[in-house]
């Protein structure tokens, strides 16, 4: 009986993953047992620089994806796409271990949280009002100008980690896998940049074009909806559901790697789990730079697909020098769409697919 069969018919632990109502695996198992050896890139990557992330919405609600599981990377764009398609499970791949600490940064918000303004009080270090619930339905911009109109409290914020921490503790992860002060960095990063933080990289100057933080909370979908994880109360509850549940489950994982997606693969199908969506953001552009293209399609192969799964990627033209054919205004990157099926079909050769070719042929048209 392999592993992941045994991890499946484990006892249920206080946070644990359920693929069916017979069935569960304990959370840290599950992030060990996922993860593989992670590797480098020049960004702590703590927000997205894609202010056009929402544009796909409209194209994966006509195409109806729903339920499933999930698979994405990055940072918290994810919890967007995941209240769009509200699957089963959620898994965030990604190559660096840091964005493992982020998103179990992230876990002990959302399960501190009453609402989504204490959610954000903690995250950039505000004291909450005591009149928390009366903020429930009011729009999301007047919880950011909240925000943005207080000051931020190191005191409380040093208290208020230090639970947040005790709370990670708890999860029961191997001791070499959360490095608690890296942590710790990245939520003092929010509390000092504020709703200002932008994107940054080691190697690269900073780009005036990419979004702040509120920015990128106040982006709509192309039918003008605000649609982020913090747009609605409903938005934020369901995410917090997940999350309190163990079922958005951040993997160590690379994705021309031979483990994580492999391992994911066989998890899924074991649990009768097929993927609804996965967004790859621009690491593909990196898979073909680094010569693991081919692994890169095994491992989108070794993934059960739902019928009518979707693959969702961004493209900025600065990389290659040209505009991609559905750039829009105003906006530096460009948010495009596949289907499993068609990326299938067209990577049955993959020596033979070029980059430029992956982001324009079979790119399904955006729709509000």
């Amino acid at each position: 009986m392999g592993v992941l069969l045994v991890l499946l018919q484990a006892v249920s632990a206080p946070v644990a993953v359920r693929t069916q109502a017979s069935d569960s695996v304990p959370f840290a198992r599950l992030v060990e047992q996922l993860s593989e050896p992670g590797g480098y890139f020049d960004t702590d990557n703590l927000i997205s620089n894609e202010s056009s992330y929402l544009h796909i919405l409209g194209r994966v609600k006509a195409q109806g994806v729903k339920g499933g599981a999930y698979v994405g990377v990055g940072p918290d764009q994810n919890f967007s796409y995941i209240t769009a398609v509200r699957p089963s499970v959620a898994f965030i791949v990604d190559l660096r271990r840091d964005n493992l600490l982020l998103h179990l940064l992230f876990k002990s918000l959302f399960e501190a949280s009453r609402n989504r303004l204490e959610f954000l009080a903690l995250l950039f270090g505000r004291p909450a009002p005591q009149t928390l619930a009366s903020w429930n339905n009011r729009p999301l911009s007047e919880l950011l100008d909240y925000i943005a109109a207080t000051p931020a409290d190191t005191a409380r914020h040093r208290r208020t980690h230090a639970q947040l921490a005790d709370r990670i503790r708890g999860y029961g992860l191997p001791a070499a896998m959360v490095d608690h002060p890296t942590i710790r960095r990245f939520h003092d990063e929010f509390v000092r940049a504020g709703l200002g933080l932008r994107f940054t990289s080691y190697g690269r100057g900073p780009r005036t074009y990419y979004p702040t933080i509120r920015q990128l909370y106040l982006e709509r979908d192309l039918s003008g909806r605000e649609a982020s994880f913090l747009a609605t109360e409903e938005n934020f509850r369901f995410l917090q559901s997940l999350q309190r549940r163990g079922r958005v489950v951040p993997i160590v994982g690379d994705f021309g790697g031979t483990r994580a997606f492999r391992e994911m693969g066989r998890f899924l199908t074991e649990g009768n789990l097929a993927v609804s969506l996965f967004y790859t953001s621009n690491v593909e552009f990196y898979v073909f730079r680094q010569g693991a293209f081919r692994r890169y399609v095994d491992n989108v192969n070794a993934l059960p697909w739902a019928r009518n799964g979707l693959i969702a990627r961004s493209y900025f033209g600065g990389v290659l020098g040209q505009s991609h054919p559905q750039a829009r205004p105003g906006y530096a990157s460009v948010q495009l769409v596949q289907t499993a099926e068609s990326f299938r079909r067209r990577t049955a050769q993959p020596d033979s697919v070029s980059y430029w070719e992956l982001v324009t042929q079979d790119a399904l048209p955006l729709t509000p």
